[in-house]
């Protein structure tokens, strides 16, 4: 098992805003490397898209605990298992947000999904502050 943990970002707006926006996976296009993105398809609680020159991942929300925790699992689409656990915790009125992706690779495809994978959930974490800011 891998485990990525991607960048802890605040967002400046109250937990609840933040979770909202998260679990309606329609939302994800917004937080997603937009040149390196295609065949973009989603519902509120599913969504796949094309990584250019790499694969089609699909996501599903798994689990959710209100304003709490988000868990979205990958779909037969992906090449690989894993899941995306995305922790919410409140600050006054803005909201921090961290990343944790349990990936079950090899050894040798480690090496080769998982910096841009922590490139990839960096984005999500920057384009969440943005998207919300």
């Amino acid at each position: 098992m891998t485990i990525i943990n991607g960048k802890n970002v605040i967002v400046n707006k109250p937990i609840h805003e933040v979770y909202s926006f998260l679990i309606d996976l329609r939302h994800f296009k917004q937080l997603l490397p937009e040149d390196k993105i295609s065949d973009w398809e989603a519902s509120s609680d599913s969504c796949s898209f094309k990584i250019q020159n790499v694969a089609t991942i699909g996501l599903y929300l798994e689990s959710k605990i209100e304003n709490a925790e988000i868990k979205l699992a990958s779909t037969e689409k992906t090449p690989f298992p894993f899941s995306l656990t995305i922790n919410l915790f409140a600050q006054g009125d803005s909201c921090k947000v961290e990343q944790i992706c349990h990936a079950e690779v090899n050894p040798f495809l480690k090496m080769m999904v998982e910096k841009p994978l922590n490139a990839l959930f960096d984005h999500i974490a920057d384009r969440l502050v943005i998207a919300l800011g």
